[in-house]
């Protein structure tokens, strides 16, 4: 087994910050630091990440959380500001890390998993997976705003474009996004100058928000992870896995 494979079943990280990881020299196999994305893992070996022995996790987990404001999705923090999966400590034993991310000021759903294939799955662009938003703006929408973001907004070269957008009132927008580009809804609002007060994932896939409140989580039932897994539209196909960028 490749070593990111390896790590990833470990529940250290996704396959590819396994291999980041991996990049900065932190992992040992059988004593020896290993800095190549090509090593293989045989039974018996030895792997240690930052000095502590790993082991393959035999309970996989999918756990939803609906985080709230002022929280990092990271499993560490170099500023020491609150970290999503701590809400998960107490209850969780296994190393959990995200499937894509929230900025720190947004809020809402997001699923934390020990399965390295699941979230490579889920978290690649071409999976095209639904994720729907409830925008809250401090200021009145402008006109033809939902339109132009359905049709298309270019921004400093990058082409943005959702796949629902639908005003609700003059202060508040539900968007629906399938592609996962870096701060894709406050980079469109920024652009037309409208201020986001708040900014709420309320759906991923076919799983939303339901009864959770903030700080609040739960295991999705093994007919939610078949369900999600199957809305992917990269199934049954080969890629390299890739990280949800933040909205």
């Amino acid at each position: 087994m490749r070593l990111q494979q390896y790590m990833a079943r470990c529940g250290v990280a996704s396959r590819r910050a396994s291999e980041a990881i991996i990049l900065e020299g932190r992992v040992q196999v059988n004593s020896q630091v290993v800095t190549e994305l090509g090593t293989k893992v045989a039974p018996g070996d030895v792997v240690l990440v930052d000095g502590k022995e790993i082991h393959l996790e035999e309970t996989k987990r999918y756990v939803l959380l609906n985080k709230p404001q002022g929280y990092v999705c990271s499993l560490a923090d170099e500023k020491d500001r609150p970290v999503a999966a701590d809400l998960l400590k107490e209850t969780y034993s296994e190393r959990l890390y995200n499937v894509g991310r929230l900025d720190m000021f947004s809020s809402g759903l997001i699923i934390f998993t020990n399965d390295g294939d699941f979230a490579a799955r889920l978290s690649h662009p071409s999976a095209e997976l639904e994720k729907e938003y409830i925008v809250d703006t401090s200021t009145s929408l402008p006109r033809g705003l939902a339109e132009d973001f359905m049709k298309g907004i270019r921004i400093d070269n990058v082409f943005y474009r959702c796949k629902q957008a639908v005003e609700l009132n003059s202060h508040r927008m539900r968007i629906v996004l399938v592609e996962g580009k870096n701060r894709e809804i406050r980079r469109v609002f920024e652009d037309r100058q409208v201020g986001i007060r708040s900014l709420m994932r309320i759906r991923i896939g076919s799983v939303g928000v339901g009864e959770l409140q903030f700080g609040q989580f739960r295991e999705l039932t093994a007919q939610e992870v078949k369900t999600l897994l199957s809305l992917c539209h990269n199934e049954g196909k080969k890629f390299k896995s890739a990280s949800f960028q933040e909205y």
